[in-house]
């Protein structure tokens, strides 16, 4: 990014300016309020405890044309340029696969998974937050260690491939580990085009003025970083391309000078990479291995990874347009307060503070006043904020340091401060420490009631009306009856309410001070796993469940002392979940679909056990389903080993497994944990919340049939389903108790690895079981199988193994037209 470029206004042509290099009691105010504030009162030495007593008097102007609802172009961007942004948003939300180039290591299967609150662009909850490792030399130096092919420091959470386990290696030297919740994109072209003297007009790095605020700028190569928690970044388009690489496994290639001459803000410098007569970057150069910075308008990075896919994996095309979606998206709606005197009381104990000396209202761009509330300087928040990363890859920040970040839509983002760390406004501001220490103690003094104006103001600059819990917009109507994450049948109006209410509560995102943690913990809500293709539904690679385990000595499976979950996120500022050092099993486990799980619920345990061959005698053709006893000897049916007896169960089991939290209690029922060592009060969940999402799950209503265009096909498809045995065990129908449920499973347990692999024991089940899975929904919940290995319906059909062998050698038999018209009819399912 060009410091200082233009984006230009409807009917002009890109204006190639650049700068030269330069050298060197909330829970009672407003419950979740979203405040991603690593430097949110970092702020002057002026002002009092008292109230209010001046008249209010307006923040100022703000340019014209630059403010949308969160998630659309500036006003300003001419139609080709709306064309482009539609495009790069696309990019933004595309799920790679493994074919596609993703990993071998990664954190997340798309861009949009950490840019996604309230809308694509934005800010994501903590079960997206991600983790930098660092270690100290013998000489006192912190340098980023590296994982699963990548030295960045960020930790990749998982991994396809035979070199390294499921869950990448964690080098045991490290002894600095910080947390990073994503942030908006909402703006930053804006931001981009600021010059330079414009941020360096407000630092102050020695305290000249003795105001104990010393705000100072970070470099890249040279030029005034602006991007990133750390202020680290002065390129957009760095700052996409790095992430791609370090947590989607995507490789690309930097954009050659034509292009970033092209994009919305002029990225272009005489240093850049030559395009060909093409257009795109010459790839001799590219062979030659010289990759200049230019004007650090973006890091060469990594050109090639160790997967199968062709590098790059994500074409110089799509990258231009992905850079050029996050230049063009406009800036939150700052609201005018004018006639709203609450608004203006807070505004004026936020100037009273002292908060704008960091936080400032106006930064002044080439098309006006922009309301970014920030500095865009880092200021020391403290030891109890810092993270330690006192690295060269965070140039001149040191480990207390953050960059001032904008408040521009800040009613809508969340959760609070680099890490997420804090779930309440009031939690924002009283852990902040370091040159807001006074200020955060001066605010603690004022009263409730200036305390609710201010959230009251802040909420006002941007993002209110887009504000939810979760990711559901305010006042989406429900899905139809039958639909994709609708409702068993018509709802009555009170059942719709209900149906509603339950729906926002499994949406709803929780935050430490809510007990989410114990301290590990996958999720902050149920549908951070169960999103596709609609709340609800099944899940990415990206949130997968880590199993881990230990093969003793004698082949036996032990379980490790934190259990055979290797939970994704921690609670506990500085670290890292790590396994078990003797652990030597590591098994992902893909998030499958919750559509019509209450008809499976109501299946008799009697039909499931009547479908049971666990000796081959019965019907001898190499079938043994076996029942997943629990061991209160109920019958399992739900989970990847059904593992879990029932609906009820099973939320009371993801509420304290996956997210957590302790659960109220109840006799008869023995899934849950009901207390943890967190400092919030046990039970964390009520027996009415647990209630409401077991009312929400045994309504779901079953995935609907998606019959094609070719029903000849698809009748043949059929035929064959049951001809090649897959119908032995997925059986296209079980009774329930108000009529036939076709799910396609019998819900038993079979051996479908091959006899030399390893897995995790789970209940009853053995390391080589596994549920027979139901096929409902099976076209748009991929990737499929257990692991989440399989991109396609084909792939999974060639995973089967053991009991499934005869089966997958049946379908390998069939000719090219008979395969064809059996995955038109799995696809209809």
């Amino acid at each position: 990014m060009a410091p200082g470029g233009t984006m230009p206004s409807a009917g002009t042509s890109p204006l190639p300016t650049r700068a030269s290099p330069t050298s060197g009691p909330e829970a009672s105010v407003q419950p979740l309020v979203s405040l991603l504030l690593p430097t949110f009162l970092a702020c002057t030495g002026g002002g009092d405890d008292s109230g209010p007593a001046a008249a209010w008097v307006s923040h100022g102007d703000i340019a014209p044309d630059i403010s949308a609802p969160m998630g659309e172009p500036v006003p300003f961007a001419t139609e080709e340029q709306r064309a482009t942004f539609e495009r790069g948003e696309q990019v933004a939300l595309r799920r790679f696969s493994l074919a596609d180039g993703l990993g071998p290591g990664f954190n997340v299967t798309f861009c949009a998974a950490c840019h996604e609150k309230p809308t694509t662009g934005g800010a994501a909850g903590l079960y997206r937050n991600f983790y930098i490792a660092a270690r100290t030399t013998e000489d006192g130096v912190v340098v980023t260690t590296e994982s699963a092919g990548n030295s960045s420091g960020v930790v990749r959470m998982y991994y396809y491939g035979h070199d390294e386990p499921a869950r990448p290696v964690v080098d045991e030297a490290i002894d600095v580990v910080a947390q990073r919740n994503p942030i908006p994109f909402f703006g930053v072209g804006l931001i981009a085009e600021l010059s330079e003297e414009e941020i360096l007009s407000r630092a102050d790095p020695e305290d000249a003025d003795g105001d104990g605020i010393s705000g100072r700028p970070n470099y890249e190569e040279g030029f005034v970083g602006r991007f990133g928690m750390k202020a680290q970044t002065v390129s957009i388009e760095g700052f996409i391309r790095g992430p791609l690489f370090n947590h989607l496994g995507v490789t690309t290639d930097p954009l050659c000078h034509d292009q970033r001459a092209a994009l919305p803000v002029d990225s272009s410098s005489d240093d850049d990479p030559p395009c060909d007569q093409t257009g795109r970057r010459d790839l001799d150069w590219l062979a030659d291995g010289v990759l200049p910075y230019g004007q650090a308008a973006a890091q060469s990075g990594p050109l090639e990874d160790e997967d199968d896919a062709p590098d790059p994996e994500l074409s110089t095309d799509d990258l231009f347009d992905l850079v050029s979606w996050a230049m063009l998206l406009a800036a939150p709606e700052v609201e005018d307060i004018s006639d709203n005197p609450l608004a203006q009381q807070g505004q004026q104990v936020f100037d009273e503070i002292g908060c704008g000396a960091c936080h400032t209202p106006r930064l002044e761009g080439p098309r006006g006043p922009l309301p970014v509330y920030s500095d865009l300087l880092l200021h020391d928040m403290g030891d109890e904020l810092g993270d330690g990363l006192d690295i060269a890859g965070f140039q001149e920040a040191d480990g207390n340091e953050f960059r001032t970040q904008p408040l521009w839509g800040v009613a809508a983002e969340g959760p609070y401060l680099h890490d997420g760390r804090a779930t309440t406004l009031i939690e924002a501001i009283e852990m902040h420490g370091g040159e807001a220490a006074e200020q955060a103690r001066r605010f603690a003094a004022r009263s409730d009631d200036d305390k609710a104006a201010m959230v009251e103001f802040l909420f006002s600059l941007g993002g209110r009306s887009q504000r939810t819990l979760g990711l559901l917009p305010p006042d989406q109507p429900l899905p139809a009856a039958g639909d994709w994450g609708g409702p068993l049948h018509e709802l009555s109006a009170d059942e719709a309410e209900t149906f509603q209410a339950a729906l926002e509560l499994f949406d709803r995102e929780f935050g430490y001070a809510e007990g989410t943690g114990g301290p590990r913990f996958n999720g902050d809500s149920c549908r951070a796993c169960h999103f596709e293709p609609v709340i609800g539904g099944a899940g990415p690679r990206g949130v997968n469940v880590m199993r881990h385990g230990i093969l003793n000595d004698n082949g036996e499976f032990t379980v490790p002392s934190v259990g055979t979950i290797l939970h994704k996120q921690t609670a506990l500022p500085g670290s890292v979940n790590a396994p078990q050092p003797e652990a030597d099993i590591f098994e992902h486990r893909n998030t499958p679909h919750l559509f019509g799980l209450g008809l499976i619920d109501g299946i008799a345990e009697e039909t499931i056990i009547a479908n049971a061959d666990p000796d081959d005698t019965v019907s001898p053709d190499g079938i043994t389903g076996r029942v997943s006893w629990t061991d209160e000897g109920r019958v399992g049916r739900l989970g990847w080993k059904a593992q879990v007896p029932s609906v009820e169960e099973f939320v009371r089991d993801a509420l304290t497994t996956e997210i957590g939290m302790t659960i109220e209690y109840q006799e008869g029922l023995t899934f849950g944990r009901i207390q943890d060592n967190d400092a919030v009060a046990d039970p964390e969940i009520d027996r009415d919340t647990a209630e409401l999402l077991t009312y929400l799950l045994r309504n779901f209503a079953p995935p609907p049939r998606s019959h094609g265009d070719d029903p000849a096909a698809e009748a043949a498809g059929e035929a064959l389903f049951e001809s090649v045995g897959c119908a032995a065990c997925h059986i296209p129908a079980l009774d329930g108790a108000d009529g036939p449920v076709p799910l396609y499973s019998d819900l038993l347990l079979h051996e479908i690895l091959p006899p030399d692999a390893v897995g995790i024991e789970d209940a009853s089940a053995s390391m080589w079981e596994f549920r027979t899975a139901p096929l409902w929904g099976l076209a748009r919940t991929a990737p499929y199988m257990h692991d989440g290995a399989a991109d396609t319906i084909e792939e999974a059909i060639a995973r089967h193994d053991g009991e499934a062998a005869a089966s997958r050698a049946a379908f390998e038999a069939l000719d090219a037209s008979q395969k064809a018209d059996l995955l038109t009819f799995l696809q209809s399912l």
